[in-house]
């Protein structure tokens, strides 16, 4: 398992070719990896990685179901992905689900508590992916495909969160670009397209706006978080030159990592900028940044033998804190899974694997 989710954290490296535009977009776009000259050494504040951070567990309730599925709490509602994503269940107050079809697996799953979106990914990466789309307060699905006004893509990143979907897509010139869905309406935008040689992946939605990690085709790729608004792409000040990882906005800054060791691509740095001043948050692993119910959450390893995998929240308000510790032993977590206003952790642990949420709200 803990290779598994390393290997999932390293394919953006080899997504540099796959996922890059083939020729220039209908109009210039911003260079998203030109050197930041505004990125300067974060600071360590007090309440960072300076000092301990505080311990505040939160309620971790089992979840229902096999730990080889994957699960989602939100709310009254449970989307459950198969092993292997051969199918998925939504369950609920209007209950529904299927399976993914020949040639096909459930390639994410997303739910906020006002919408659940899963996606489905031709395994031979012959087919553009699509999205079955279910309004949990109607029941009403619809899908988001290939034949869509703006069209998806094979491979590429998903988001969901403020009543938008964000996907990959082409555009002019067989660009690699960015949509965005507003799913109230669903009507689709074409926003910001990848340079030449350029690709992004890992579009995460917080509401302060959209992300996305950019990155070249050089060898080593250079990588760049940014910031999406419309067509324009914005590098996240304060980060080292093509070192970023993971990035999220809010409302006062922003929270990212840097990969210190290009060869130890699973092991991160966290930061956060807020109020103008940039935070130190610790070591943390790659891939796991998240924003759920107004705080960030990742993942952070253990540190030294014995010690436990611990899931760490940050706001500036109340700073850093452990809110869930794994079971004891050698021991490592998945990426945390926000379903609006709850939050699943799945732990590996020499002591006992689980499967857990706790509410946020």
């Amino acid at each position: 398992m803990r290779a598994l989710r390393y290997a999932a954290a390293a394919v953006v490296l080899g997504l540099a070719l796959d996922g890059c535009s083939s020729s220039d977009p209908a109009e210039p776009a911003p260079n998203p990896s030109a050197p930041n000259p505004s990125a300067t050494a974060p600071s360590t504040a007090p309440g960072s990685s300076g000092s301990a951070p505080t311990t505040d567990l939160l309620d971790w309730q089992p979840v229902a179901g096999p730990i080889a599925a994957t699960v989602t709490r939100s709310g009254d509602w449970t989307l459950t992905v198969d092993r292997g994503g051969r199918g998925y269940r939504l369950d609920g107050p209007k209950p529904t689900g299927g399976a993914a079809g020949p040639g096909l697996r459930v390639g994410d799953a997303l739910i906020d508590g006002d919408w659940a979106v899963v996606v489905l990914q031709d395994k031979a990466e012959q087919r553009p992916m699509a999205a079955e789309v279910t309004d949990l307060a109607t029941g009403e699905r619809f899908r988001i495909d290939g034949r869509s006004d703006v069209p998806t893509t094979t491979g590429g990143t998903w988001a969901l969160g403020e009543g938008q979907l964000v996907h990959a897509t082409v555009g002019p010139k067989g660009a690699y670009c960015v949509a965005t869905v507003d799913l109230a309406t669903r009507t689709s935008e074409l926003g910001w397209c990848a340079p030449e040689r350029h690709g992004f992946n890992d579009a995460r939605i917080t509401p302060a706006g959209t992300s996305l990690l950019t990155f070249d085709d050089a060898q080593p790729s250079c990588r760049t978080l940014v910031s999406l608004d419309g067509d324009r792409a914005t590098p996240f000040p304060d980060v080292e030159d093509c070192k970023g990882w993971d990035g999220l906005r809010t409302d006062d800054g922003a929270v990212w990592s840097v990969i210190p060791k290009e060869r130890q691509v699973e092991s991160a740095h966290f930061y956060a900028r807020a109020g103008g001043e940039s935070v130190d948050l610790g070591p943390g692993t790659a891939g796991s940044l998240v924003w759920c119910a107004g705080a960030a959450y990742f993942v952070r390893d253990p540190q030294r033998e014995g010690d436990p995998a611990s899931l760490m929240r940050w706001t500036a308000d109340t700073g850093l804190a452990v809110v869930y510790r794994s079971p004891g032993g050698q021991a490592f977590l998945s990426e945390p899974r926000c379903g609006g206003d709850t939050l699943t952790v799945t732990a590996m642990a020499e002591d006992g694997d689980e499967q857990v949420a706790a509410p946020l709200s």
